[in-house]
């Protein structure tokens, strides 16, 4: 009809495989992504109620301290070796990687953090970004009683969605390391934009804890952060809360 204006709706074109990619690891990396990180401090809490983390310095050392030689050592190796094996889709190396990741925890509040996580990341993953190996992993952890370990979680998530190794590794220690930062925040140990500076000034040590996971050999397996750990066990009997580690 004249004076009338046909409209055409076209649909968005497919994202091209990159920005998928890249789409995913801001999602499920994202505080919004329902793991919980929020709930835990990996023994902060108890170490700054005791004064050895009171400023910026201090917890951006500690920080680092569990990156590099810490749960954070642990967890890339683990994610590397589980992103091998969702890449290969090899369920029985998964499953060994995933009882690594699960029994190398100091405490039980650690084990708790892991193991809560990882079965959050793997059943949202497989809610949201449905595939086959991953069904079949969650089936087989169901049958055998056990959990996924949160970095086993990720790397065999990653690996499914075709997201480079080296990506999974610094996106999982940024996290870390921005629950920790959120944590120092919410115990009133620093403000915002000294978070921030600690972010600025870890990026460094993610980058080296990434670059040492990638040519670490499989025998140096391991950590060496006692003082976290002995933090982490005096929280289990802490008497007043606001983190469940």
């Amino acid at each position: 009809m004249p004076g009338r204006r046909t409209v055409t709706v076209m649909s968005n074109p497919a994202p091209p495989p990159f920005l998928a990619r890249l789409y995913r690891v801001l999602a499920w990396f994202s505080p919004a992504f329902p793991v919980g990180a929020f709930s835990y401090s990996h023994g902060l809490e108890t170490t700054a109620q005791a004064g050895r983390v009171r400023d910026r310095a201090s917890l951006q050392r500690w920080i680092a301290a569990v990156l590099a030689h810490g749960a954070g050592r642990i967890d890339v190796d683990i994610l590397r070796n589980a992103h091998v094996a969702g890449s290969a889709a090899d369920l029985a190396a998964l499953m060994t990687v995933n009882r690594r990741g699960v029994a190398f925890r100091a405490t039980a509040e650690m084990m708790l953090e892991a193991t809560a996580q990882g079965d959050a990341f793997l059943a949202t993953c497989r809610a949201a970004w449905p595939d086959p190996f991953l069904d079949r992993w969650a089936a087989m952890l169901g049958e055998d009683g056990e959990s996924a370990c949160y970095p086993a979680a990720v790397g065999a998530s990653t690996a499914r969605a075709g997201i480079p190794l080296g990506w999974a590794l610094t996106a999982y220690l940024q996290a870390t390391a921005s629950n920790l930062v959120s944590a120092g925040l919410r115990l009133g140990i620093i403000g915002q934009t000294d978070g921030q500076r600690i972010l600025a000034a870890l990026e460094p040590v993610v980058d080296a804890a990434v670059a040492a996971s990638l040519s670490r050999d499989a025998s140096a397996f391991g950590s060496a952060s006692f003082a976290v750990e002995l933090a982490s066990m005096a929280h289990e009997i802490q008497h007043t809360r606001l983190f469940r580690s």
